[in-house]
């Protein structure tokens, strides 16, 4: 079966029953789009209202239809983010324990959380607000997972940067390290081919440095790390006298306490972020599906308040879910249309609206 790109959820206008024309529609589409999935989208009977609050409802409903399906877009990118990182292998995203497309395709109205007997606009609003708190807490998830992230790169920085900034303290030992009453040890990063020039001159920088004392402790991509030992009391001219030459003194103090205490707080960071990762993935997974729900519960809405202005009262219509492939997108369209013609008046409208998209991975996972 060709791949399908997306789920339409669609009204047509009933003339005789809606059994009928579900049975014609079945059967356009066997004849004519035979790899289009058709199923039943069972709309329950909502309560009406005045035509003022179908037309005002309606201002709003595509609007806030956006914001639903943009925050299951924002968790859906951030499951696939943390499943990438993590090296967990993606499956199909679950709604009160089924698949997605399972969950769109049979759809069942929430009696207990939507009442049917609530006016439109409360419904419309009850979804809105607990759509926005998910939101809300994705972003402080988020934001505390994102924090951790930062320290942990900020420290690799340091490890893997260049010698010109990165932490030395992995790279320098204690025996690399003199202090008497009246020697330093310095650490010097010369650039990668100055080193021939450094080690003639690093001697005659200034008086009192130990003649031979250098000694290479490590070379990257651009510097090397060399140490010298002079007396105290001409430090700053040293490292005056270096920076004219193209060469930097690193402060450096070697404190095995200070190393230990990095040491445990870049543990400690990576079981933060092992843990918060983990969180955030099971609360991504979770709230997907409260989304989802949420988002079929206003598909719902919106098809009947779409279909009364389009058809009128009494709410005599069949609302259905087409899965189109591509190459069939546009045939099915035209048999939506041509049932639309026989059933209404010429002058009327009857465009399908698409109102569900489902990420590709679900839907491979409904092709296997």
């Amino acid at each position: 079966m060709a791949a399908v790109t997306s789920y339409w959820v669609v009204s047509l206008p009933v003339q005789a029953s809606a059994s009928s024309l579900w049975t014609r529609l079945r059967e356009e589409i066997s004849k004519h789009s035979f790899d289009t999935l058709v199923y039943r989208f069972n709309t329950p009977d909502l309560r009406v209202g005045t035509l003022d609050s179908l037309l005002s409802l309606s201002d709003d409903l595509l609007k806030s239809n956006s914001f639903v399906e943009g925050v299951s877009h924002k968790i859906r990118r951030q499951i696939e983010e943390l499943e990438r990182t993590s090296g967990v292998e993606g499956g199909a995203l679950r709604v009160d324990g089924v698949p997605i497309d399972s969950y769109l395709t049979r759809f069942v109205w929430d009696e207990t959380k939507y009442p049917t007997m609530s006016p439109l606009q409360e419904i419309v609003d009850s979804i809105h607000v607990q759509v926005a708190k998910i939101e809300d807490d994705l972003k402080v998830r988020v934001a505390e997972y994102n924090n951790v992230r930062s320290q942990l790169n900020a420290i690799n920085r340091k490890q893997g940067g260049s010698l010109a900034v990165r932490d030395l303290s992995n790279l320098a030992k204690p025996e690399d390290i003199i202090t008497t009453e009246h020697l330093v040890t310095l650490l010097a990063i010369v650039p990668k081919y100055s080193q021939k020039d450094w080690l003639s001159s690093y001697e005659k920088l200034t008086n009192y440095v130990v003649p031979r004392s250098s000694k290479k402790l490590h070379e990257d991509n651009e510097y090397a790390l060399y140490t010298v030992m002079l007396f105290g009391h001409v430090a700053d001219n040293f490292k005056t006298s270096t920076r004219e030459k193209g060469f930097q003194i690193r402060e450096f103090e070697y404190s095995p306490e200070a190393q230990e205490g990095r040491n445990r707080e870049m543990e400690r960071l990576m079981e933060d972020q092992e843990t918060l990762r983990g969180s955030l993935l099971q609360w991504c997974y979770t709230s997907y599906g409260e989304v989802f729900s949420s988002w079929m519960h206003f598909c719902a809405v919106r098809v009947f308040a779409e279909s009364i202005l389009r058809y009128g009262l009494p709410p005599l219509f069949l609302a259905a879910v087409l899965a189109p492939s591509i190459k069939s997108e546009k045939k099915a369209r035209s048999i939506l249309e041509g049932l639309c013609d026989s059933t209404h008046s010429p002058v009327d409208s009857c465009s399908p609206f698409v109102l569900a998209r489902i990420s590709p991975r679900v839907v491979d996972k409904m092709q296997e």
